[in-house]
């Protein structure tokens, strides 16, 4: 009888539940009724209400045993109270010392001691001995001390993809998250809702971060997000603002952040990781937040002015009409928000109080797709008595006019989609928006007004998406950064994040600052670990912030790795190859006994066994242990192996990527302020200042001859921007090594201790090794490479140093002479000479404290004196790559000054 169904006495009586028979859970399992102990979390600082033995409680709960954890579920509610992942520490007791109490079995694992009461010493054994059985035959893969002290093994054959730079990467995570079937976990340090996944923008909002989550959530998925929460005082990110706007969405929506500051006495550290897992069966997982800034593409432009303008015989004809427009494109007319696009959308009658049509009509845009027909020219025609306010008869096309003219009429128009998806957006992006309606299809025929879509039929429809909507009549380049996604954190970090289409940078003037960065995807087992992580981490906030308590933030449940070959979807373009998933984790970030650290272990350990080559990218670089102030031994076993190359007679390349400043908010001009040069401090001491640094190691031992074997480069890009040359860095954000085009790490952990000690910040990677080879070359000989990290690495040299553009530049082999010295060397040499001779840009080994920085930005460069000559000189330039300038300030104390703010946090910070 339906009656009976969930009784929990029905449920004991025939030892099954809800969960028994769930396929992706696994094996049945174990399962009946036990009380258990309140207590044995390891969490820091809680220590008392259910710790110690004074106060804890007994309740009767339903015990379910699967093959990879255990959970037990209040019998009157059926809610899941509780979830043990089974991990390394995995032990079960049964002895009272051990229990501390009569017919008592304790379960251990890294993260709670939990102990249960049976009826009798009979079923505390039966109890004890049927749960070690169970696991130790079903999920002894999770019990045992994998490589480098991963909580996860080496998986075999995993289809793996990796993204260099955001567009890609975004791409497939809004495809991925579109085939979300089950539910979608989301871990950033930074998550900005409206970044657009897909761009240019042709579908309105279709693609936008906070508008896929809603449509998938409205179609049945869950999502849970979870979100550093930082120290307002010394960050910006306002991930409270980001919290509300997700949860908002939709109840599917789930988030939480954390750490609490105050209850956990953790200020200094974050959790850093990058992840999304759709389904438990697809995880990305690198460097790439989806946040504003992250976006990018191998082209890494510097200007996004946007606009959408007359043709040129317009132009003459709105300048002969007495269409004046500002010197600076945009801020004529009142609008303080106004910008170049909606210039030429309205052009003003000089020496009149009210707007003349423009030739781009909003009649003649639909006309000319197909949108509008002679029997409508009525309510299409302008109102020659409402010009200035409401020019067309036909209410829907007013809105529209007003709403482009950055107007917002308060009166509501019926099924008018199009109109608020305008609504919500600044007016320098609405008739990108609007446009873009007009051309695609799908766009269209669903959220265009009633009265424009009356006249649409499917063959005007199918024209149009296949001539692509082509308008003679508009010129110009849809903007790709609309807002806060436009930035240049150097020049000034974000403000007011809760206005995300306003622009806080003046595009005109300032270029963005270009943004190089890496991720990847794994799929089947490899995604279970990392949704497992993930879970792990969501359960333990649950448990220690009281708010997430309630049942409407339920526990989650690990799918069985037996399951994992079932995948309903799979990213295009994978390879497949062995994946062990990597982590840094503690137990104040995910709850665990002891700390984790296993990427430094990995890290250690592939460039100790490289053969032949390793290419790092990351956006720092402090190491070389002193055991003072440092303690990652990364730079140590660079300059380890580097000397046994030299004492053996082998050849042997390292390729150092990091990003020329810091990325901290500062003038550089004037010295960068105390942060930037902290870091640079460190970034310097581990690559050639101090005893400990690599070059110091290398030249002990092999004096100049250093530069055959390593190498340490930035990138950087020029532009014209409104008329002027202007150069700025591209940043680093990577966190990448590849050796000998067979093993790569990706993931979010930095080159420093935050990232790497595993006590600190919480980081997730992986290690990708080939399984399979392809013909390749390295030192001149005949080379198998692996499939993976070859396409990888060539992608990345061939951005970095021009060759998707120039044929003739071969990045085949990464260690042969001809390539290391005359194209990788030259390269970077070369185009730091030309940007100092242009530009006279910073950073620059001319300048070796502050004193002479007046005097090197004194004198002119090209730009400036010559712009003939500077145009032609940057002609010469391939790629990004520059040459690192080793001594910059290289006699200055970068340390924080004494009663700094930087001075008075600890020195852990800054490493």
């Amino acid at each position: 009888m339906p009656t009976y169904r969930n009784y929990h006495g029905m449920m004991e009586f025939i030892d099954v539940s809800q969960l028994s028979f769930i396929h992706d859970l696994g094996p049945k399992g174990l399962e009946g009724m036990v009380l258990k102990r309140s207590g044995g979390h390891r969490i820091p600082g809680l220590n008392c209400c259910g710790q110690s033995k004074m106060c804890y409680r007994w309740s009767k709960r339903w015990l379910v045993v699967k093959d990879s954890f255990l959970l037990y579920v209040k019998p009157d509610s059926g809610a899941i109270s509780f979830v043990m992942l089974f991990d390394k520490e995995f032990a079960v007791k049964m002895d009272s010392k051990d229990t501390e109490t009569q017919h008592g079995v304790r379960v251990d694992s890294l993260s709670r001691c939990l102990v249960l009461k049976c009826s009798s010493y009979r079923h505390a054994r039966w109890w004890g001995q049927a749960i070690e059985g169970f696991v130790q035959e079903r999920g002894a893969a999770f019990l045992t001390d994998h490589r480098f002290g991963s909580f996860a093994r080496r998986e075999e054959d995993v289809p793996a993809k990796w993204y260099v730079n955001g567009k890609t990467y975004m791409e497939d995570v809004a495809d991925a998250l579109e085939e979300a079937k089950e539910e979608i976990f989301i871990t950033d340090w930074w998550l900005s809702p409206e970044i657009f996944l897909k761009r240019p923008i042709v579908e309105g909002n279709r693609w936008r971060l906070d508008h896929v989550l809603r449509r998938k959530a409205q179609q049945g998925v869950h999502v849970y997000v979870m979100l550093y929460k930082e120290v307002e005082l010394a960050l910006g990110i306002n991930s409270g603002y980001s919290k509300l706007t997700l949860r908002h969405l939709h109840p599917n929506i789930k988030v939480m952040r954390h750490p609490d500051h105050v209850s956990s006495a953790v200020y200094l550290w974050a959790h850093h990781e990058k992840i999304v897992v759709i389904d438990q069966s697809v995880a990305f997982v690198g460097g790439i937040d989806l946040a504003y800034g992250r976006w990018d593409d191998r082209e890494h432009r510097l200007a996004d002015v946007g606009s959408v303008t007359f043709s040129p015989s317009q132009q003459a004809e709105a300048s002969s009409g007495g269409a004046a427009a500002p010197a600076d494109g945009g801020g004529g007319y009142g609008n303080p928000a106004f910008s170049a696009d909606d210039a030429a959308v309205q052009p003003k009658i000089k020496g009149q109080g009210r707007m003349r049509r423009a030739k781009m009509s909003i009649k003649r845009h639909l006309r000319k797709h197909g949108l509008a027909h002679a029997d409508s020219d009525d309510d299409l025609d302008p109102d020659p008595d409402c010009a200035g306010e409401a020019p067309y008869r036909s209410p829907v096309l007013n809105r529209v006019f007003l709403l482009l003219r950055g107007r917002d009429p308060f009166s509501e128009v019926k099924n008018d989609d199009l109109c608020s998806s305008l609504q919500k957006h600044p007016v320098r992006t609405r008739f990108d928006i609007f446009k873009g309606a007009c051309k695609t299809r799908k766009y269209l025929l669903s959220s265009l007004p009633y009265y424009v879509r009356r006249h649409v039929s499917e063959s005007d429809a199918e024209r149009l998406a296949r001539s692509g909507g082509d308008d003679g009549d508009l010129c110009g380049d849809t903007r790709f950064w609309h807002g806060k996604d436009y930035c240049n954190f150097v020049h000034k970090d974000w403000i007011e994040l809760d206005k995300p289409f306003d622009d806080f940078i003046d595009r005109h003037v300032t270029p963005r600052m270009p943004w190089h960065d890496i991720s990847s995807v794994v799929h089947g087992k490899a995604a279970r670990d990392v949704a497992r992580h993930f879970i792990q981490r969501w359960n333990f906030t649950k448990i220690v912030k009281p708010k997430y308590r309630l049942l409407s933030f339920p526990y989650l449940l690990p799918k069985s790795h037996t399951t994992a070959g079932h995948q309903r979807y799979r990213v295009p373009g994978c390879v497949n190859a062995n994946v062990q998933i990597l982590r840094s984790a503690s137990d104040w970030s995910a709850g665990i006994k002891y700390h984790e650290e296993s990427i430094h272990n990995a890290y250690v350990h592939v460039i100790e066994n490289s053969r032949h080559f390793i290419y790092i990218e990351n956006q720092f670089f402090i190491s070389c242990a002193d055991n003072r102030h440092v303690f990652n031994k990364i730079g140590d076993a660079i300059a380890e192996r580097i000397i046994k190359a030299h004492r053996e007679g082998e050849k042997y390349r390292v390729y150092v990527v990091t990003p020329l400043l810091p990325g901290f908010e500062g003038d550089i001009s004037t010295g960068g302020g105390s942060a930037i040069q902290a870091i640079m401090h460190f970034n310097y001491r581990t690559m050639n200042r101090g005893d400990h640094s690599i070059i110091s190691q290398l030249k002990r031992e092999m004096d100049d001859q250093w530069i055959n074997y390593i190498s340490i480069a930035g990138l950087r890009t020029h532009a014209e921007l409104e008329g002027k040359l202007v150069t700025e860095l591209i940043y680093v954000h990577s966190k990448m090594l590849i050796a000998d085009d067979n093993a790569v790490i990706i993931g979010s952990a930095n080159i420093n201790d935050r990232s790497m000690l595993g006590k600190r910040d919480s980081e997730v990677a992986v290690l990708v090794e080939d399984s399979e080879t392809v013909a390749s070359v390295m030192d001149g000989r005949a080379y198998r490479a692996g499939r993976f990290a070859l396409r990888l690495r060539v992608e990345c040299f061939k951005t970095i140093l021009g060759a998707h553009g120039d044929p003739s530049i071969d990045v085949s082999d990464p260690i042969s002479d001809q390539f290391y010295k005359e194209v990788w060397m030259s390269t970077c040499a070369r185009n730091a000479t030309i940007y100092q001779k242009v530009f006279r840009c910073l950073p620059s080994s001319d300048v070796r404290n502050i004193l002479e920085l007046d005097g090197y930005l004194g004198k002119p460069g090209l730009d400036r004196d010559d712009p003939a000559r500077a145009h032609e000189e940057l002609r010469k330039i391939r790629g990004f790559a520059v040459q690192f300038p080793l001594q910059f300030l290289a006699e200055q104390n970068l340390l924080p000054p004494i009663g700094s703010k930087e001075a008075m946090v600890p020195m852990e910070v800054w490493t």
